[in-house]
Order: C-alpha cells, then sequence, then structure tokens
C-alpha cells in the first residue's frame, strides 16, 4: 500500500508538472492508478496585469452601491459561493440578491496574495486571499474568481469566498 501511495504521488507530481490540467482516477480495490493530463499549451489571450484589472473592475462596481452594476460582472449562467451567506446564487436573480444585502455593509475589497493561472485559452483563474473593509468590520476571506471571455468581454463564471478559518495571527498547519 505505501508503494501504492508513493507511486501515485509521483504520478500525479510528474503529470502537474508536465501540463496545465491534470485528471486522476485511483482504484484502490485494484491497486492502480490512471492519470491522465493535458499536454497541449495554453497561450492566454490576456495578460496577468488585464485579469487582475477584473478585481479593480468588480470592486469598483461595489462602490457604486448598485447591485445590477455587480451582477453585470457575472455570466448569465455564473456560479457564485458567497463570503457571508450559506445559500448558493445559481443565477444574475440570485447573484443580485445577494449584494442588495452585502452592498449595505459597504465593502471595499483589498487584495492580500493573488495567483492567476491560465488553465485554458479563453478561461482565466485568480485565487488568494482578500479582506473586506465594511462598516462592521474587516472580514478576511479566501476567494476564487474563474472568468471565461466571451466575444470581447471576461465574465466571472465562478466565484467563490469564503471566510478565513483561523483568526488573524493563529499558527497555521
Amino acid at each position: 500500500m505505501i508503494r501504492f501511495a508513493r507511486s501515485l504521488a509521483v504520478a500525479v507530481a510528474a503529470a502537474a508538472l508536465s501540463s496545465a490540467c491534470v485528471n486522476v482516477s485511483v482504484n484502490p480495490g485494484h491497486m492502480a492508478a490512471q492519470v491522465s493530463s493535458s499536454a497541449s499549451k495554453v497561450t492566454p489571450i490576456a495578460t496577468e496585469a488585464e485579469i487582475a484589472a477584473l478585481f479593480d473592475r468588480w470592486n469598483a462596481s461595489l462602490a457604486t452601491g448598485n447591485p445590477d452594476d455587480v451582477a453585470a460582472n457575472y455570466a448569465v449562467d455564473a456560479i457564485l459561493l458567497p463570503t457571508v451567506s450559506n445559500k448558493v446564487r445559481h443565477n444574475h436573480a440570485e447573484i443580485r440578491d445577494y449584494f442588495v444585502h452585502f452592498l449595505e455593509k459597504k465593502p471595499r475589497g483589498v487584495i492580500l496574495e493573488r495567483n492567476i493561472r491560465f488553465p485554458a485559452n479563453h478561461v482565466a483563474i485568480d485565487s488568494g486571499t482578500y479582506a473586506f473593509d465594511t462598516t462592521s468590520g474587516r472580514v478576511p476571506a479566501r476567494y476564487t474568481f474563474v472568468y471565461r471571455k466571451t466575444g470581447k468581454e471576461w465574465l466571472i463564471v465562478e466565484h467563490h469566498s469564503s471566510a478565513m478559518p483561523e483568526k488573524p495571527g493563529s499558527k497555521s498547519h
């Protein structure tokens, strides 16, 4: 079993280093692992600075206080897993509804750590940590924005934001 786990770890690491996308399927009953990867080279159609500017656009829409302005950053089929709600939002109406209430707190986002990747030609991922300064204090959180370019416009197709699980200053594992 240890040899299998070690072999699986090596295979996953090798695949991850050699490509942008990795799929792993494991069948422990047969002690076998299959690793497949997308070996095609992705040529980004945007720069990291352009993708970083999409957060600035989103953050500026928060500053308007208008939930329609915020929802306009999202694709019609976008999914939002918001910071301060347990409910998954599946469309513009639900995303707008979340921001109606969130905007009451006058949030302003600040990026603390950012990682931008391009897993496909018309897709960009911006993930890391940010904090929201609101009328009720600062809320540190983790985030992932997945953007898809449709025509000339980059829109959010997936947005996950979750409050940090540990208090600031505590030791991380």
